[in-house]
C-alpha cells in the first residue's frame, strides 16, 4: 500500500523557483555573493548512532528496533505532520527506464532547502507525472523539528525495508534525505542480483576505447575529487552511488551532485568549484559573512560544508552510454604505510573492499573525524548483514573481470603534523589514475602484503609515495614500519573473521 500524505497543507512537487522562495524565508538562510542560497543547520553531519532498521525487515542484528517501536514512532510522526505544512518532492533514483526506481520525499515546508537539494538529485518525474498515481518504491518522511526522546540526541532515523519507508526525526542535515532513499535502494539492488557501491563513476577515453572506472570510497576520502579530476578528456558519470550488476553493467542513481566544499579551490578542483558557484546551487554550512562573501576554508562552524547542483553543470558522460566497468579503485585516506597505489588479485579485491579502510573526516561527524575506520565496502548505508556485501562482490568479480586497485589519498610516513611524512596530492592521484587506464605502470610484488606495488609510474618521480617502505627505511624507521605491518595484518584478519558467512577465499587473501 502506498504511503498516504496527511498534513495541514501539501504542495506537490513544487518547482525550483518555489522551493528557492521557501528556502529564502528560512531564518537560518542567506544569499551569497554567487546569488545562491546557503543554510546553516543545527545538525552538521549524518547521525549514524541514531539510525535504526526495523528488525523484521533486515537480516542484520546491529542497531535495530522492533516493529512495535517503529509503529509507535510512526504514529507520533503522523500526528505531528497532520498539523504541519509540507512539501512533497517526487522523482526517480536512476535514469535507466528499465532499472530506475520511483522515489518520494515528504518534508516540513519550514525546511524547504532539503526539498530543493533533493529535487536536484532526483531524476525528474516526467511530463506525465500525476501525484495521485505516483506509487513510490522508496519514501522518506522527514520532520526536522520533531524530537524523538529516548534516542541519541533525541534524534532518530527509522528504516523499514518492508515498506521502504524511512522516517527522520530531529535532524535538519540534508544528508539524511539523500542517504535515506539510497539506503533503501541498496536493498532493492541487492535483491535484483547486483550490489550498490558507494562510488563515483567516470569514463576515460584511451586509444579509441572508452574505459569505465568506478571509484569506491568513504565520504571524505576524495571520491568526488577523483571522479571529477580530468585525465585524457575523461568525463564524470556519477559521483556518489552506482549499481554494479552482473557482467559489469553500471547504473546511475542521481541527477545532481552532493559535494563537500571544505578547501574548495578553483585551481585544483575547477569543475566542482564552478558548479558550486552557480546561482541555483544550494550551500549547506558553508561559511558566509554578513555581505555574502563565501569562505570555503573557514572551519569555525564545521569542516563538513556541502553543496548540491545539477549534474548537467559538469558536462557528464551520458548515463545510457556507459560500457561495462573495467576498473575499480578503492580509496583509502591513510597516513602511514599504504602505498599510493597497489594492484590486487580477485580475492584481495573482495577483501580490501570489505576492509573499507580510511581515516575518518568531518563527513561522518565528530566521532569519526581523524580516527582510523574500517567500513565494509566503504558503504555505511548497506542495510543488510555485511557478509552479504563481500560475497556478492566476489560473485560479481567471478562473472566479470575487473582490474582492482587500492589508492592512498592521504599521506605516507605520518599525519599532517609530522614533518617526516609526505602528502599524496591531487596531481599524484590523477597521474596514478591515468597510468592505470593506460597500463603504463611497472609492478613488483610487495614482500609484506602480497599485493603489487609500482616500481615505475609516469608522472610520479617520488618513490616514497609509491613504496612507503623506502621512506621508513631511509629515515631509520624500519622497526616502526615492520611493527605496523604485523599489527595491520593481524587486525585485518580479525576484522574479516568477524563477518560470519564471509567466503573463505576472502579471509585467506590477507597473508
Amino acid at each position: 500500500m502506498a504511503y498516504e500524505v496527511k498534513a495541514s497543507s501539501v504542495e506537490w512537487n513544487p518547482g525550483p523557483e518555489r522551493l528557492r522562495e521557501l528556502t529564502e524565508k528560512m531564518p537560518n538562510s542567506s544569499v551569497t555573493e554567487f546569488a545562491n542560497v546557503v543554510v546553516k543547520t543545527r545538525v552538521d553531519s549524518r547521525s549514524a548512532k541514531s539510525t535504526y532498521i526495523v528488525e523484521d525487515s533486515t537480516n542484520t542484528t546491529k542497531q535495530t528496533i522492533t516493529r512495535a517501536e517503529y509503529d509507535r514512532v510512526a504514529a507520533a510522526q503522523e500526528a505531528y505532520l497532520a498539523r504541519q505544512d509540507v512539501v512533497v518532492v517526487d522523482g526517480y533514483i536512476g535514469s535507466d527506464p528499465e532499472f530506475r526506481t520511483r522515489a518520494r520525499l515528504v518534508i516540513e515546508a519550514s525546511n524547504a532547502n532539503i526539498a530543493g537539494m533533493q529535487q536536484q538529485l532526483y531524476y525528474p518525474a516526467g511530463e506525465d507525472y500525476d501525484p495521485a498515481t505516483w506509487d513510490p518504491h522508496t519514501t522518506v518522511v522527514y520532520t526536522p523539528n520533531l524530537p524523538m526522546e529516548g534516542y541519541p540526541n533525541d534524534r532518530l532515523i527509522a528504516v523499514d525495508l518492508n515498506s521502504n519507508i524511512t522516517r527522520v526525526f530531529n535532524s535538519d542535515y540534508f544528508g539524511e534525505s539523500k542517504k535515506g532513499g539510497l539506503r533503501m535502494w541498496n536493498n532493492i539492488v541487492y535483491k535484483r542480483g547486483g550490489l550498490s557501491l558507494h562510488a563515483g563513476c567516470k569514463v576515460i577515453p584511451v586509444g579509441g576505447e572508452n574505459k569505465t572506472v568506478l571509484i569506491v570510497g568513504l565520504s571524505g576520502t576524495g571520491k568526488t575529487t577523483t571522479t571529477f579530476t580530468t585525465q585524457l578528456g575523461s568525463k564524470p558519470v556519477q559521483d556518489d552511488f552506482i549499481a554494479l550488476m552482473p557482467q559489469g553493467r553500471v547504473y546511475t542513481t542521481e541527477n545532481g551532485c552532493f559535494a563537500k566544499t571544505f578547501g574548495l579551490d578553483p585551481e585544483f578542483e575547477p569543475t566542482i568549484y564552478h558548479a558550486t558557484t552557480k546561482p541555483d546551487a544550494y550551500l549547506e554550512n558553508v561559511s558566509v559573512d554578513e555581505n555574502g562573501k563565501v569562505d570555503f576554508f573557514d572551519t569555525s562552524y564545521t569542516k563538513n560544508g556541502r553543496t548540491t547542483w545539477p549534474f548537467k553543470y559538469v558536462d557528464p558522460w551520458p548515463a545510457d552510454q556507459v560500457e561495462p566497468a573495467e576498473f575499480l579503485l578503492i580509496l583509502n585516506r591513510n597516513e602511514n604505510i599504504v602505498p599510493g597505489v597497489a594492484r590486487l588479485d580477485r580475492a584481495q579485491a573482495a577483501a580490501y573492499f570489505m576492509l573499507g579502510e580510511t581515516t575518518g573526516t568531518s563527513a561522518g561527524g565528530k566521532d569519526e573525524e581523524g580516527k582510523f575506520l574500517r567500513v565494509p565496502g566503504t558503504n555505511p548505508f548497506f542495510p543488510r548483514d555485511m557478509a552479504d556485501m563481500g560475497n556478492r562482490m566476489l560473485e560479481l568479480l567471478d562473472g566479470h573481470e575487473m582490474r582492482v586497485f587500492v589508492l592512498n589519498t592521504g599521506r605516507v610516513g605520518g599525519g599532517e603534523g609530522d614533518d617526516r611524512s609526505k602528502k599524496v596530492k591531487i596531481p599524484h592521484s590523477s597521474a596514478i589514475v591515468q597510468a592505470i587506464v593506460e597500463d603504463t605502470i611497472e609492478w613488483e610484488q610487495d614482500p609484506d602484503f602480497g599485493y603489487e606495488v609500482a616500481s615505475s609510474l609516469p608522472g610520479i618521480d617520488d618513490m616514497d609515495i609509491l613504496q612507503p617502505r623506502r621512506l621508513y627505511e631511509r629515515q631509520g624507521r624500519l622497526d616502526e614500519y615492520n611493527a605496523m605491518v604485523q599489527r595491520m595484518k593481524t587486525e585485518r584478519r580479525e576484522y574479516l573473521a568477524s563477518f560470519r558467512g564471509l567466503d573463505e577465499a576472502i579471509l585467506k587473501s590477507i597473508r
